[in-house]
């Protein structure tokens, strides 16, 4: 199976390493699993990292950077966004308006991935599978 991991997954596994559910563990402990993380994710933190609230707090507390050290010591592979993806709309539309996470099922649709979410607002869509 392959496997791309949703931003707010990311967010999760920094806030929490090593907590997963048991249908996290039953997808990512498949002998033949690849996990992915896209280039879409790391731009969405960065940009989430960067903006300040205003209290003067950043909108993320982790640094992109630390996220993808933390990566590259994993078995993932990270994903490009490539010009296909960027002109590709989605076989099976969104509810919801949120760019980024249309871009990452576009991503998934067009490279035969599923994306492993927490993100509730995903439940349902074919390309998802939602872990809360």
């Amino acid at each position: 199976m392959r496997i791309l991991l949703d931003t707010s997954y990311l967010y999760d596994l920094m806030a929490a390493p090593g907590k997963l559910s048991d249908v996290e563990h039953r997808y990512l402990a498949q002998a033949r699993t690849q996990i992915y993380v896209s280039t879409v994710s790391i731009w969405e933190m960065r940009l989430k990292y960067n903006a300040r609230r205003r209290t003067g707090l950043r909108k993320s507390p982790f640094d992109p950077n630390d996220v993808i050290a933390m990566l590259e010591g994993q078995n993932v592979s990270f994903l490009p966004i490539t010009v296909r993806h960027a002109a590709r709309g989605l076989d099976t539309p969104l509810a919801h308006k949120d760019p980024f996470d249309e871009l990452l099922l576009v991503q998934a649709q067009e490279e035969g991935l599923k994306l492993l979410t927490r993100d509730q607002q995903m439940a349902g869509h074919p390309l998802a599978v939602t872990t809360i």
